[in-house]
């Protein structure tokens, strides 16, 4: 095939007009490579040019290790014929991500110029332009951080004063002071000005009263960094005052608190919160819940990256059940609603909500309460369940909800589950439940669940569990071919099942392994990064890509909302920008990578290796 024919075809650029294809074709040059040579590199530098197979076979690698090994090369990810493109992502974010590509057999490849790329897809847009598209090739947003919402600095006192001390300190400061103490134990607290007349004043106490009888040491707190749309879903989810900023060190550098942030891009998702508290039936929490997806769009608009806007959202949503719950349990006074503990669970317990995500839950009971006492929670449930639905807020179509008797236990049941499905993970279900459990957030009463890190406590002891529930996880694998012919067809593509759903698979089953109590999936994939399984560039590559996905994913479905359709993961590759095109490829080329390294690790190496630090010399 020539050039002009290979182009009209080859994703991204069959998005683009014909006119654009002729003149890169005409500022680009074709060149043979032969069987073994080495066609390009972009792990070593970023490529000037981007290659377009016409005619042949190459090999890929993706993963940047195995890519550089010299003796007794490893087998390479992916064989591609007439049509690959590569070099692209490399050269759009001026990175060296990869890939390395070697000819299969005497190939003719054509080489575009990079910068000719570049122009190309941010000018001539393509057919279906998306606004969203440069944005996806932002790796690391630009967000509003808490440190730009600090306007003072604490005060710092020793530890070992009395109350009437630190009392003058604070009026000397002025204004609504804030005086961090850090105590003999090393714990950090904190008294306020108003918490001093709170508790001090009011209580009838004497100023001798030494200053560490009434610290505050309970403050959701962030490291300096972090987003505001982090801080808010803090305050949010805590209902606490303020949010602490410390330094790397741990020492305070200030806090922020309502009314700074009302002054931010995140100020919408406050005031919503505050209605939401304040909602005085199910009809009205649900005519508010209805301006979520708007919301959405405004905080994006506003700043914040999509996984602040997720994050957000999703502490919003656990307002919403919050106060459903307060309100359906208002009318039967007969069952305690402090009586059991309701669990969000899936992508609402890992703080990744997004517009199609089902609301799945379940309920745990003290030990001790009957079944029959358990039923009468569960019809009310029921009515939860369905007030949600009618706030957009869908259960799960498998029943996945509190409202189910698989998901309304006692706590030692929830206990004795776990360990059934541990012992066999297959059958039962038992990886399902296990996965959801392994997600599962308080969000409302008193009685608290076994931490999941204690219920699984004993994995790495069963070699036979480890190896079937990482069986489980990479049940659901990346397929770039798959994907490819996707792309040739314009067939639909499901963004979730497809690209996301592996990475949050297998974060679950590295957090699970390590031990580690996170929930969101960057999270986990950074608490297991440096290990034999996940090593640091593999786990840095998975979290950029996850928040490239979903950034792409929440920006479809605010586009379906808008134009009246109701969210799904339903991508239509005929509607997506030809950058979004290449970053979607790139991303499950990637995935596709890290699951067969994975998957390769735990055929040859015993579970208790996968987990070992990379510089102890492990890996496939």
């Amino acid at each position: 095939m020539n050039a002009a024919a290979v182009l009209a075809v080859a994703p991204p650029f069959d998005l683009l007009p014909k006119r654009v294809r002729t003149t890169l074709i005409a500022a680009s040059q074709e060149r043979r490579f032969e069987a073994g040579e080495l066609i390009l590199d972009a792990f070593r530098t970023t490529p000037a040019q981007v290659g377009v197979l016409l005619a042949g076979a190459v090999e890929l690698w993706v993963e940047g290790e195995r890519a550089e090994a010299q003796s007794a090369p490893d087998e390479p990810d992916l064989r591609l014929g007439a049509g690959a493109v590569f070099g692209l992502d490399a050269s759009l974010t001026g990175r060296a991500i990869g890939p390395r590509v070697v000819a299969a057999e005497a190939s003719t490849v054509l080489l575009v110029p990079a910068a000719d790329v570049e122009r190309a897809m941010a000018d001539g847009a393509g057919e279906a332009p998306d606004r969203s598209g440069r944005h996806a090739l932002v790796l690391t947003p630009p967000h509003l951080r808490v440190d730009d919402l600090l306007t003072t600095r604490p005060l710092v006192l020793p530890a070992g004063l009395s109350v009437q001390q630190v009392a003058a300190a604070l009026t000397e400061q002025g204004g609504e002071g804030l005086a961090a103490i850090r105590r003999e134990d090393g714990t950090l607290g904190v008294i306020t000005d108003r918490s001093l007349r709170e508790q001090v004043l009011a209580a009838g106490l004497p100023g001798s009263v030494p200053i560490e009888q009434v610290l505050v040491t309970d403050l959701p707190r962030v490291t300096s960094g972090a987003s505001a749309a982090e801080a808010l879903a803090l305050l949010l989810d805590s209902r606490a005052a303020r949010v602490l900023v410390l330094d790397e060190a741990g020492d305070l550098l200030g806090c922020v608190d309502r009314g700074d942030l009302i002054a931010s891009a995140a100020a919408p998702g406050v005031a919503l919160n505050e209605r939401l508290l304040r909602a005085g039936s199910v009809d009205e929490v649900q005519q508010l819940a209805a301006r979520l997806p708007g919301l959405l769009g405004d905080l994006l608009d506003g700043g914040l990256s999509s996984a602040g806007v997720l994050s957000v959202y999703s502490t919003l949503v656990d307002s919403v059940a919050r106060r459903v719950l307060d309100l359906v349990f208002e009318a039967h006074p007969g069952l305690d609603p402090d009586g059991f503990t309701w669990l969000a669970l899936g992508s609402n317990g890992r703080r990744e909500t997004t517009l199609s995500s089902d609301v799945d839950s379940a309920a745990v009971f003290p030990d001790g309460t009957s079944q029959g006492e358990i039923d009468r929670y569960r019809q009310v449930f029921a009515e939860v369940t369905t007030a949600l639905s009618g706030a957009g807020l869908g259960a799960d179509s498998h029943g996945a909800t509190a409202a189910h008797q698989n998901f309304a236990r006692t706590a030692s049941d929830w206990r004795q589950s776990a360990e059934t499905w541990l012992a066999d993970p297959v059958a039962a279900q038992g990886a399902t439940m296990a996965s959801l459990l392994l997600d599962a957030r308080s969000i409302h009463g008193r009685t608290e669940l076994v931490k999941v890190t204690d219920l699984f406590a004993g994995l790495r002891r069963s070699t036979g569990t480890m190896r079937l529930l990482l069986s489980e996880s990479l049940a659901k694998r990346a397929k770039v071919r798959r994907l490819e012919t996707l792309f040739l067809h314009r067939h639909p593509f499901d963004i979730k099942q497809h690209a996301l759903l592996p990475i949050v698979n297998l974060a679950r089953f590295a957090a699970l392994a390590i031990g580690s109590p996170a929930l969101p999936t960057a999270e986990r994939l950074r608490a297991a990064s440096g290990s034999t399984m996940l090593p640091e560039r593999q786990a840095r590559t998975l979290v950029e890509v996850y928040g490239v996905l979903q950034s792409i994913r929440l920006r479809h479905q605010l586009r379906q909302v808008q134009q009246g359709r109701p969210a799904t993961d339903i991508v239509d590759l005929g509607q997506v920008s030809a950058i979004d095109q290449s970053v979607i490829l790139r991303a499950v080329r990637e995935i596709a990578a890290v699951q067969k390294r994975v998957f390769n690790i735990s055929r040859y190496e015993e579970p208790d290796e996968w987990l070992r630090p990379e510089s102890d010399g492990g890996g496939a």
